[in-house]
């Protein structure tokens, strides 16, 4: 069985779809948010961070993207991806790689700004240039998504759960919701799936 160390809110929330969707069994664990975290738990995710996931063999894997994307291959029956040989499984990998890479730092940025800085009055900035990142890459993101009904082949994929979970967390919601309508026409799309309806209840990623 796996086992998941989480939080409400957290990267956890598109695990949790994938070994929901999967139909895998799985132990929740959440970890609650503190600089002096057990030992244990830092055994296993020496940055302090969520998501992990503990495989049945023992072995632990950190990093979102990574685990979504193990998932999606230990599971081919659940559909979370394009299969191996199928053309759109370049377009899974680019984008899975794209948002960990871009995204998701510039959101780290923007809501752990002191990490970032070591001016005390240099927060403010870091701020800015995380979300003029976030933007720029929502942007390209938007721009993909023209023409077709979702980020990686015909049908939804954890790429397209992945960025549902990043949009949500955009500082400015009503400016997520306008200034990229093809985000938006996915991201809509998610919030009726009513699986993410349920998972929202307790990660509260957006407004019900």
């Amino acid at each position: 069985m796996y086992k998941l160390y989480t939080r409400p809110g957290s990267g956890g929330f598109v695990v949790e779809a994938a070994l929901a969707l999967a139909n895998a069994p799985f132990e929740q664990i959440d970890v609650p948010k503190t600089d002096r975290p057990e030992q244990a738990f830092l055994d296993i995710s020496p940055l302090n961070q969520v998501p992990v996931l503990t495989l049945p063999d023992g072995n632990s894997l950190t990093e979102s993207a990574a685990i979504c994307i193990l998932l999606a291959e230990r599971h081919p029956e659940a559909g979370l991806a394009p299969s191996a040989d199928a053309p759109a499984r370049a377009d899974f990998l680019r984008w899975m790689a794209f948002m960990s890479s871009v995204l998701y730092p510039a959101v780290l940025r923007f809501y752990y700004a002191p990490r970032y800085t070591a001016d005390a009055d240099g927060t403010k900035a870091v701020k800015q240039a995380a979300v003029a990142e976030m933007d720029r890459g929502f942007a390209v993101i938007d721009s993909a998504l023209r023409g077709r009904d979702w980020l990686a082949g015909e049908t939804m994929s954890l790429a397209d759960v992945y960025l549902a979970m990043l949009v949500a967390w955009h500082p400015d919601a009503a400016k997520a919701r306008t200034a990229w309508p093809e985000i938006e026409r996915v991201w809509s799309r998610l919030r009726d799936h009513p699986l993410l309806k349920t998972l929202n209840t307790s990660h509260e990623m957006w407004p019900a």
